[in-house]
């Protein structure tokens, strides 16, 4: 790991750091908020939350817009915020540019179609080799970790939490792609990223996930109902439906007149911070 960025922030620090990727096969960039509590001269190891980006962001969008360092240093909290694909020269894009596929939209999936599969596994990335680099190098808990995130961010911490209940103790959400297999976005991105046998697609799918896990993991979603992307390509209705068919007690709150925004998420992150903070109590 390689500081290339460290400002003092609500008495904590504010870090970017690069590092090599074996998983993805190349280098990488991540933020992390340390809490007060886990810098200066005595570190204290402290619960750590993972955010995911949406579409088109890099790991400084929540960094710079959410204002969450304000309420992880109340709640004592470290935030890890990684990028939302593989970079390099090396590593391909959408032939066409598009912003929903390629650079900017891994998905958060495994790839397993060429020319996807050598650099495009930030499922494997986010739940195994940055945790472990966290683990190793930064004073963080590795027994007390929660996950969120934000559209395509927000369908991969749902995938991530309910596929990895030993590992993420609680989840949040806000304005998640919570159906991928049935809207543009998803079948664009898992058909290319998988191949076109959709029964593939059902394990990073948070619908049919919730119908299938025993774990009854803490799930908090914010849905913002002045959401443009809400009917075509987030489908929160069929995570309600499929959580209402499991008996699984999701807290799931539709927000009146918020849209797809970080003001939306600005307006609740104090919340899901919370949130997880009290998941996180030992």
């Amino acid at each position: 790991m390689e500081l290339i960025a460290n400002q003092r922030c609500f008495d904590g620090e504010q870090r970017r750091y690069r590092h090599r990727s074996e998983t993805l096969q190349c280098d990488m960039v991540f933020s992390v908020f340390l809490p007060p509590a886990a810098v200066g001269r005595a570190p204290e190891s402290v619960p750590v939350l993972y955010w995911l980006s949406g579409l088109t962001c890099t790991d400084e969008n929540f960094v710079t817009k959410a204002g969450a360092q304000r309420y992880a240093a109340e709640y004592g909290v470290a935030i890890v915020a990684p990028d939302t694909s593989p970079r390099g020269d090396t590593v391909p894009d959408d032939p066409d540019g598009a912003y929903d596929f390629g650079l900017g939209a891994g998905f958060y999936v495994d790839a397993t179609e060429a020319p996807w599969s050598q650099h495009y596994r930030m499922y494997s990335y986010v739940s195994d080799e940055l945790p472990r680099l966290i683990n190793e190098q930064l004073p963080v808990d590795a027994d007390r970790v929660g996950i969120f995130g934000h559209s395509m961010g927000g369908h991969g911490a749902l995938v991530l939490g309910l596929r990895n209940p030993e590992q993420f103790r609680s989840i949040s959400a806000f304005s998640p792609i919570v159906n991928p297999s049935v809207c543009p976005w998803g079948q664009k991105a898992l058909g290319q990223y998988l191949g076109q046998d959709s029964s593939l697609w059902q394990q990073y799918d948070a619908t049919e996930l919730v119908l299938q896990t025993a774990a009854r993991t803490p799930i908090l979603i914010d849905q913002g109902m002045a959401d443009n992307f809400l009917g075509e390509q987030l489908k929160t209705r069929q995570f309600i439906a499929a959580c209402e068919q499991a008996g699984y007690p999701a807290t799931i709150r539709m927000q009146a007149g918020y849209d797809h925004s970080y003001y939306f998420i600005a307006s609740f992150i104090e919340e899901h911070i919370g949130f997880h903070a009290a998941a996180l109590v030992d």
